[in-house]
């Protein structure tokens, strides 16, 4: 139960702006942000946050958009049809694998996912990203934020939601701006017009409020709330290195599973960018590679189906644009002793359905 929730009453009132700020000055400690970078609270979850940046921030400079799973092939389908910039470079990998990061411009701006949430995939470092770079890096770092150390030098822009490694509510996002943003956004126009809920300049300068609890939108004072006790937590755990010590637990145990198991393997193909929150396995075994799609979805729903009925596991079927597989979320608010548990069940599922199927065939 949330106590002392400032519900019913206005958001741009004192009490209302301290609340919000406090979860903006809260969130920059947990996250170790450098004194002169600047965190608001923006709206539409972090789809939103990287709207506002991709809308107020490009068109400078060239941009690379490096994508591999379906949050940033929607980020490279704004700025090539919506923003209909002209001088983009993307580099695409598929589900498992990640794209030529040596491919990286420092001259140029580039657009990146540190954690691709459906396809489990992640970067390794920031290595790549070069400190004497000319152009922004504008991070998507949902389900990344307090679950990797981020290289805040390394990042201009970086946006989570609420929603996911605290677990808290959905439609609130986060924005973080580095001076180098800050300086962008007050010396650079765009060619479009620039939606009233994304504007963060008036008059050429930046409107310091949104980053002092100010809120563009009207948030939900309760979800304020909800977030304060989840930060409150991550604090009294040990703050950041708690939160990954958690995910990363997690992530091991799924690991030591999978390597005695005959049927599931991670969809990220290289140990070192497998994602500590958002897991994703794929089922190998020679009779369902065999399968059509159609048909490998639907012995994945069967399985996921059978483990909510039975009340293991809830929404664990792959992304819908990734390969038929699971998608286990092992954020920080998720206890490893749970994973854990989950483990044999999936191997019970996998069996109960692979059984069925090759009797349903005789």
């Amino acid at each position: 139960m949330l106590r002392a929730t400032f519900a019913g009453r206005s958001h741009r009132s004192a009490e209302g702006q301290a609340r919000l700020k406090e979860v903006i000055d809260r969130s920059r400690a947990l996250l170790r942000l450098p004194s002169d970078y600047r965190l608001a609270i923006v709206p539409g979850s972090d789809t939103g946050a990287m709207e506002i940046a991709l809308w107020s921030l490009l068109g400078a400079r060239g941009v690379d958009v490096f994508t591999w799973d379906s949050f940033g092939e929607l980020w490279a389908e704004d700025i090539t049809q919506h923003l209909r910039l002209k001088d983009v470079r993307v580099h695409a990998a598929g589900y498992g694998a990640l794209p030529d990061l040596g491919a990286a411009d420092g001259r140029r701006d580039i657009v990146f996912t540190w954690n691709g949430t459906t396809s489990g995939v992640r970067v390794p470092d920031a290595d790549w990203i070069g400190e004497d770079r000319e152009g922004l890096t504008i991070c998507d770092a949902t389900s990344a934020a307090f679950a990797v150390d981020l290289p805040w030098s390394k990042l201009d822009v970086a946006t989570w939601s609420w929603q996911k490694v605290l677990g808290g509510e959905a439609a609130h996002g986060m924005l973080v701006l580095s001076p180098r943003a800050v300086a962008r956004l007050e010396s650079h126009t765009p060619s479009w017009p620039i939606p009233k809920l994304f504007r963060l300049t008036r008059k050429g300068r930046l409107m310091e409020e949104i980053f002092e609890g100010f809120a563009i939108n009207t948030p939900s004072m309760l979800c304020v709330q909800d977030q304060i006790d989840a930060l409150c937590w991550a604090e009294s755990l040990g703050g950041l290195p708690a939160l990954i010590a958690r995910c990363d637990r997690s992530l091991a145990a799924i690991a030591r599973w999978q390597r005695t198991s005959a049927w599931a393997d991670f969809l990220a193909r290289r140990a070192d960018t497998r994602s500590n929150t958002s897991v994703c396995l794929g089922l190998v075994e020679d009779w369902f590679v065999a399968l059509t799609e159609a048909e490998r979805r639907a012995i994945v729903n069967a399985m996921t189906e059978l483990l909510a009925r039975e009340a293991v596991a809830c929404d664990i079927g792959a992304y819908r644009a990734a390969p038929p597989g699971l998608r286990i979320w092992c954020g920080a608010t998720v206890d490893t002793a749970d994973v854990e548990a989950l483990l044999p069940w999936l191997d019970w599922a996998y069996n109960e359905v692979r059984v069925r199927y090759h009797a349903a065939r005789q």
